[in-house]
């Protein structure tokens, strides 16, 4: 069982628990959103307001004298002094990044950087820099200015901006805050994609924009360590109350390169209507607080950094805040270790998780667990029904990309075509549009404070285990019989529908009998008039000309072939990789070596060499095997001409994951084996089309198929033999799942349809991406 370590005594738990008695019986694990504020910070503030006359700052000292008060107070926090830094108050990170952005001075040819893992407002700034030139960087490569040194040229004076995130809202991590040393001092040592402009040059000065919205809330920033030229917030993340306020942070460094043209009231010196002539004010704050301020809510700020003396203000020489890093740090933790103990009946992991460290230090990783459940197939369960679910339980957690697309697309291993694909199937930001074509749009989020308990972590891993170690129809039920919010309740009818067929993935076996070569995910193939181009192309025969197969041989799964550029590679477990060309045409063999016979049928080939032929033989320990090609001749198969490889029976084998993971659940016991997962079993019956449908066996009513363009049409059910009673991974042998199929069947051995093209016309492609139309 994972181990929590309790940041807290019991004595300032109780105190943190009385503060937050609203809470009932809800479970709140949406801090990444915002925290929650305290019972005594609203008595305050209320207590506050109600004691003073608050003016209008323009005009009321008192009231001034109040905001510089808490700004000195937020320097503070920070670890600086006015002397070293601005406060500008904005509305939130948001604002704050959008003046960097519209009033940095790139001295004219200077370059905007930013992170991939960045907040969508950082995106933003790239609609309003005033340069052309814009770059983004993987964490990767932004971290190679770490390791990496070089004397920075100054041969230019252009100004440069790196604007990225102290800690990323979609996966916690914390990027290392040395980089802004680094950087201001050495540049960036590696410079990512060129999103826009054409003629650069990366010499001279950089400055650092640092999104700190995420970061502050359970972190210490020290600012006299770390001294980030921008710094943007929103003090709703670390104190819950008030909204709609945060600042702008801006170093003595920085303050001259922020060239602002607006200008509102409170803002100038003098400003004049018949003549375009104005005067701004002198300090920099004053310059950029448009207008009247928040000056009920500034106030608050006050309370907010009190509510943190609600345990003791310092343990083993640390900060608050620096207890509260550690809080968060190992209630996330013990969320991760919790959930990642999870498994299907198959073995199979119920999560799949989202993150750069696997929680192994609170330097570098936040109080943030972001994953996704997966089926017992290891399909995506969508995060629209995890809310429904979630909301029955009144747990407040977070679904989605969490405004994020960056990371989003890179944690989910999303290509550009495929977020474009979902957007045009309808999918936009912050909807419940969860899967499109079986691939996630976001994620599930559990995001903690310093108020969270590891009993509010308990009730999120019970609520996953007691419902996503059960069907599919079970949680329908339960949700069509609870109270869900409005927005969730469309939820059931649409996991009740059919199940759009899909591709899931498409196997060729370039070596007949041997291991299968995949294609998935958006990746083309090719189709010629014998079927998926390179099936079963090449055999391994005998010194007589047979044919040899996993019948009599089963390590001949082992043999890997792999499809590459210009040849066929083949691989065997601790024995050296062999290639050999793909299209070249040995002589064809006046020997028996030339009429081989597959399954009755006598086909003719092409001798690959010598080299080859000794390489499979002294894998598979037989002499005088060889390798052959398959001549482009048609042939023959039980005396009808057929356009085939040297397959058995058709040109395709559709076998469907549902039908599988029936097959599966009915498998009382695998002998001396363990239970086997899903992919294993699929894998045992070589289909060349692995289809996911609604149910199981649905591909029996199959008349025929249509994928992207191209047609098939069905020819039939797959007789099975003992084949599917190997092991494709190990080649070990066992006696299922064909007692199985004949129990359940009644001695019918039939699974799986074979399909053959509808045209034999050539050149076309077919992918997992493609549409898929079902002929019955």
């Amino acid at each position: 069982m994972p181990i929590f370590e309790e940041e807290f005594t019991k004595k300032e738990a109780d105190n943190i628990a009385k503060e937050f008695h609203r809470l009932g019986d809800n479970t709140y694990l949406d801090h990444a959103g915002t925290t929650l504020y305290t019972e005594s910070q609203v008595d305050a503030i209320s207590k506050l307001l109600k004691t003073n006359l608050f003016c209008n700052p323009h005009t009321c000292k008192v009231t001034g004298d109040l905001i510089d008060q808490v700004r000195l107070r937020i320097l503070s926090h920070f670890n600086v002094s006015s002397s070293d830094y601005t406060v500008i108050f904005t509305s939130g990170a948001t604002q704050s990044l959008r003046i960097v952005g519209e009033c940095f001075d790139f001295n004219q040819n200077g370059n905007f950087y930013y992170c991939q893992e960045n907040h969508t407002s950082v995106l933003g700034m790239r609609e309003v820099v005033q340069t052309e030139n814009l770059f983004v960087l993987r964490q990767k490569e932004l971290l190679d200015s770490l390791t990496k040194s070089k004397n920075l040229s100054k041969t230019t004076e252009a100004n440069h901006l790196v604007a990225f995130s102290a800690q990323c809202n979609f996966s916690g991590y914390k990027m290392p805050l040395d980089l802004i040393n680094h950087i201001q001092k050495d540049g960036l040592q590696s410079y990512g994609q060129q999103i826009k402009g054409s003629s650069v040059d990366h010499n001279g000065n950089y400055f650092i924009c640092l999104d700190a919205a995420s970061f502050v809330a359970s972190n210490f920033l020290d600012l006299s360590k770390y001294p980030a030229d921008f710094v943007a917030l929103s003090f709703y993340k670390i104190f819950g109350y008030p909204t709609g306020t945060g600042a702008l942070l801006v170093s003595k460094r920085a303050q001259d390169l922020l060239d602002k043209r607006f200008y509102g009231g409170g803002t100038v010196n003098i400003a004049m209507t018949r003549e375009n002539f104005h005067v701004k004010r002198e300090s920099l704050n004053t310059r950029f607080e448009d207008g009247t301020l928040s000056f009920l809510n500034i106030p608050a700020f006050l309370e907010g950094f009190r509510a943190h003396e609600l345990f003791a203000p310092e343990k083993n020489n640390l900060l608050p805040i620096q207890r509260i890093s550690n809080h968060v740090f190992n209630l996330s933790k013990y969320c991760y270790e919790s959930l990642k103990e999870l498994k299907h009946s198959n073995g199979k992991p119920l999560v799949v998780f989202y993150n750069h460290t696997n929680f192994e230090s609170s330097e570098t990783q936040g109080g943030i667990c972001t994953f996704n459940i997966l089926h017992p197939d290891g399909s995506y369960v969508g995060f629209a029904e995890v809310a429904c679910i979630a909301a029955i339980y009144n747990i407040h957690i977070r679904t989605g990309c969490f405004c994020n697309p960056g990371a989003c697309q890179e944690f989910l291993a999303l290509t550009n075509e495929d977020i474009k694909k979902q957007f045009q199937a309808g999918h936009i930001c912050s909807d419940y549009n969860d899967l499109v074509d079986g691939l996630p749009t976001g994620a599930v989020r559990v995001s903690v404070g310093y108020m969270t308990t590891k009993e509010d972590i308990d009730r999120v891993v019970s609520m996953i285990r007691d419902n996503y170690l059960k069907s599919t129809e079970q949680r329908i039920e339960l949700m069509e019989n609870s109270n869900l919010p409005k927005a969730l309740q469309h939820i059931p009818a649409k996991l009740k529908k059919p199940r759009a067929p899909r591709l899931k993935k498409i196997c060729i076996y370039p070596i007949k009998s041997c291991g299968s070569f995949e294609i998935t995910g958006n990746k083309k193939w090719e189709l010629t008039e014998n079927g998926l181009k390179y099936d079963r192309v090449w055999m391994i025969v005998d010194s007589n000309g047979m044919a040899v197969t996993q019948k009599k041989t089963s390590k001949l799964c082992l043999l890997k072939p792999t499809i590459l550029e210009n040849s066929l590679k083949i691989s065997f477990p601790n024995m050296k990789s062999m290639e050999i060309p793909l299209e070249s045409k040995g002589d064809i063999v006046e020997s028996k070596l030339c009429q081989s016979k597959v399954c009755g049928d006598v086909v003719g080939g092409y001798y690959c060499g010598d080299k080859v032929s000794l390489w499979i033989s002294e894998c598979l320990d037989i002499p005088e095997l060889r390798l052959i090609r398959q001549q482009t001749d048609r042939k023959k198969m039980n005396g009808v001409q057929k356009d085939l490889s040297l397959a058995n029976q058709a040109q395709f084998l559709v076998v469907n994951y549902r039908s599988v993971e029936w097959l599966s659940s009915k498998i009382e016991d695998w002998g001396e084996i363990e239970a086997e997962d899903v992919d294993s079993t699929i894998n045992r019956f070589r289909g060349n089309l692995l289809i996911e449908t609604s149910e199981a066996f649905d591909e029996n009513s199959f008349k025929s198929l249509r994928i992207g363009d191209v047609g098939l049409k069905a020819d039939g059910f797959c007789t099975r033999c003992q084949m599917i009673c190997i092991n494709q991974r190990t080649g070990e042998k066992t006696s299922e799942p064909l007692k199985t199929i004949a129990k359940e069947f009644k001695g019918k051995i039939r699974f799986g349809l074979y399909m053959s093209l509808d045209s034999t016309e050539s050149g076309r492609f077919i992918s997992c991406g493609d549409d898929i139309c079902i002929g019955l």
